[in-house]
C-alpha cells in the first residue's frame, strides 16, 4: 500500500468514525431519559434535552455546509468534532437537567458540523470510480448508528450508567480528531466571502421555532394554546424572511438555485419523506416488541438487528450499482422494497411471530437502506467542490427535518390511536377485568414493573389496544413512503456513470493535446 492510500485510509477512518458517534447520538439518549430525569429531576422539563441537541444540529449544517465551502472543510469538521466532544464530557458530568440541555445543545452545534461535511470531503478526495464504493459504506455506518442507537442507550443504561452514553463518545471522537488533523491535507485554496449572517439568523430562528412547537405540542401545552400557536406563527414569519433573504445575499446560506437541478430537488424531496417514514420503524419496532411480546428494552433494541442487517447490505448495494446504472433505476427499486416493507410492518398483531417480524423488518431496512448512500451521492452529483458542503448540508438537513417531524406526526396518530382502542376495549367490556389504567403512555405504562401490576385481563385488552395503535401508524407512513417513491420518479436518468464518462473524455482529449504537441 503507497503512503498516499496508507494516508486516506486514516482519513476515511476518521470521517466514518465522526459519523458514527454523531448520528448515534440522535437516538442513543431517548432509551435512557426515563433514568436521566429519575436522576437529575425536572421531569417537566425533559423534552429540552432531546430537542435542544436536535435544534443546534439541524440549524447547523446548512450554516457549517456553506462556510465549509468557503473556507475549507477541514477546520469545520475538526470544529465540530471538537465542540462535540466538550459537549459529551459536560453532559456526562451534568447535575440538574438545566446544565444537560445546555451541553446537550453544544453537542449539536458539533454534531450539525461533522454529519455534512464528511460527505463532502468523501466527493473531494475520491475520483468518481470510487465514490460509489465510499458512498455505500458511508451509508452503512449511518445507518447501522441509527439503528443501533436504542439499543446503546438501553445497554448502557440498565448494565452501566447512564452517563457513559455520552462518555463512550470520547475516545471515539478523540481518535477520529487525530486521524482527521494528521492526515487529512486540504489542497483547494479558499477565497474569502461575505457571510450571511441574516440569512443563518432567520433560519435558526425559524428552526427553533419550529422544533420547540412540535416538542411541546400535545404535550406541555395544547396545540391549540396561544404558546404553540405563536411558536407555530414565529416559524412562518421568520422563514419567509429567510426566504427573502435568501434571494438578495451575495453568499446565501441555502442558495436556491441549487434546486433548480432536477436530480437535487428530488433527491431531496425523497431523503425528506424517506427519513419521516423511516422512523416509525426505528421507534415503534422496539415499542412494539417491548409492550406487546414483554422484552425487556435491551431485547426490544436487539430486535432492531434484522432491519440494521437489510440496511446495511443495500447502502454498500447501492454504492456498487450507482457506478453501473442511473440513480433513479437504484432507488425505484429501493422505494418499491421500501413500501413492501411498511405495507407487512402494517399487518402486525400480537399473533405475529418473531420470525415473521423480523422478515418484515429486514425487507423493510433493505428498503430503507439504499437511500442512505444513493441520495447522498445524488444530491452532490450536479456540484463541484465549491458548492458540494451545501449540497450535501442542505440534504442532511431536510432529512432531519423529516425525521423530526414524521416522530411528531406519526406519534400523535398512536398515541391517540392507543388511547382511543383503551377507551372503546374498556367501554365495551363495561369495565370487567379490572380499572382501565388511565394513561396514553405506552412506554410507561408497559414497562416490566408496570405489567406485573396488572391483571392478566386487563393486560390483553392494553397489547391489543397497543398492537393496533403501531400498525395503524405503519398503515399512515405508508404516506410519506409514497410520496419517496414519487419523488425518486422524477430523478432523471443521471447517475455516477455519467462523471466516469466525463472523466474518461477528459483524459483521452489530455492524451490527444499531449499526442500532437509531440508530433509537432
Amino acid at each position: 500500500m503507497s503512503a498516499k492510500q496508507s494516508r486516506l485510509g486514516f482519513v476515511v477512518a476518521g470521517l466514518l468514525l465522526g459519523i458514527l458517534v454523531a448520528s448515534i447520538d440522535n437516538t442513543i439518549v431517548s432509551t435512557a431519559m426515563a433514568t436521566i430525569v429519575s436522576d437529575l429531576g425536572g421531569l417537566d422539563k425533559y423534552v429540552w434535552v432531546t430537542s435542544a441537541y436536535l435544534v443546534t444540529e439541524m440549524a447547523g449544517m446548512p450554516i457549517f455546509g456553506k462556510l465549509s465551502d468557503m473556507y475549507g472543510r477541514k477546520r469545520f469538521f475538526v470544529l465540530g468534532i471538537s465542540l462535540f466532544l466538550i459537549g459529551s464530557v459536560l453532559c456526562g458530568t451534568a447535575e440538574s437537567i438545566n446544565q444537560l440541555t445546555i451541553y446537550r445543545a453544544i453537542q449539536g452545534i458539533g454534531g450539525g458540523a461533522m454529519m455534512p461535511i464528511a460527505f463532502a470531503i468523501v466527493f473531494d478526495i475520491f475520483p468518481p470510480e470510487k465514490r460509489g464504493k465510499m458512498g455505500g459504506l458511508f451509508g452503512a455506518v449511518f445507518g447501522t448508528s441509527s439503528l443501533f442507537g436504542p439499543l446503546a442507550g438501553a445497554y448502557l443504561t440498565e448494565y452501566v450508567n447512564w452517563r457513559w452514553i455520552f462518555y463512550i463518545n470520547i475516545p471515539i471522537g478523540l481518535v477520529a480528531l487525530a486521524f482527521i488533523t494528521i492526515y487529512y491535507k486540504e489542497s483547494l485554496s479558499h477565497s474569502k466571502q461575505v457571510i450571511d449572517w441574516w440569512g443563518a439568523s432567520t433560519l435558526v430562528g425559524s428552526i427553533v421555532c419550529l422544533m420547540f412547537a412540535l416538542e411541546l405540542g400535545g404535550n406541555e401545552y395544547a396545540w391549540d394554546s396561544a404558546q404553540i400557536i405563536s411558536l407555530f406563527a414565529g416559524f412562518a414569519v421568520l422563514l419567509i424572511t429567510f426566504c427573502f433573504v435568501e434571494t438578495r445575499a451575495k453568499e446565501p446560506i441555502i442558495s436556491f438555485g441549487m434546486f433548480k437541478k432536477r436530480l437535487f430537488a428530488s433527491s431531496t424531496g425523497a431523503g425528506l419523506f424517506y427519513g419521516a417514514a423511516f422512523i416509525t420503524a426505528a421507534l415503534y419496532i422496539p415499542m412494539f416488541v417491548q409492550g406487546v411480546f414483554g422484552g425487556t428494552a435491551v431485547s426490544a433494541g436487539l430486535t432492531l438487528l434484522p432491519m440494521t442487517l437489510g440496511s446495511v447490505f443495500a447502502a454498500q448495494l447501492g454504492g456498487f450499482l450507482a457506478n453501473k446504472i442511473s440513480y433513479r433505476s437504484i432507488m425505484t427499486v429501493s422505494a418499491v422494497i421500501f413500501i413492501a416493507g411498511i405495507i407487512l410492518l402494517s399487518t402486525i398483531t400480537p399473533d405475529t411471530t418473531r420470525f415473521l417480524l423480523s422478515v418484515y423488518m429486514f425487507v423493510t431496512g433493505f428498503g430503507i437502506g439504499f437511500s442512505f448512500s444513493v441520495l447522498g451521492m445524488s444530491s452532490i452529483h450536479d456540484f463541484d467542490m465549491r458548492q458540494r458542503g451545501s449540497a450535501t448540508s442542505t440534504m442532511s438537513f431536510v432529512r432531519s427535518l423529516g425525521m423530526t417531524v414524521g416522530i411528531t406526526i406519526f406519534g400523535i396518530i398512536q398515541r391517540n390511536h392507543f388511547t382511543y382502542g383503551m377507551t372503546e376495549a374498556f367501554a365495551s367490556s363495561g369495565g370487567s377485568g379490572g380499572a382501565a389504567p388511565m394513561t396514553d403512555n405506552a412506554r410507561e405504562l408497559l414497562s416490566p414493573e408496570k405489567r406485573a401490576e396488572i391483571p392478566g385481563p386487563v393486560m390483553d385488552k392494553i397489547i391489543a389496544a397497543l398492537s393496533e395503535s403501531i400498525s395503524v401508524t405503519f398503515l399512515w407512513s405508508i404516506v410519506p413512503a409514497g410520496l419517496a417513491f414519487v419523488c425518486v420518479l422524477m430523478m432523471g436518468n443521471a447517475g455516477m456513470k455519467d462523471l466516469l464518462e466525463t472523466r474518461g473524455h477528459g483524459k483521452a482529449a489530455i492524451a490527444s493535446h499531449r499526442d500532437e504537441s509531440r508530433s509537432r
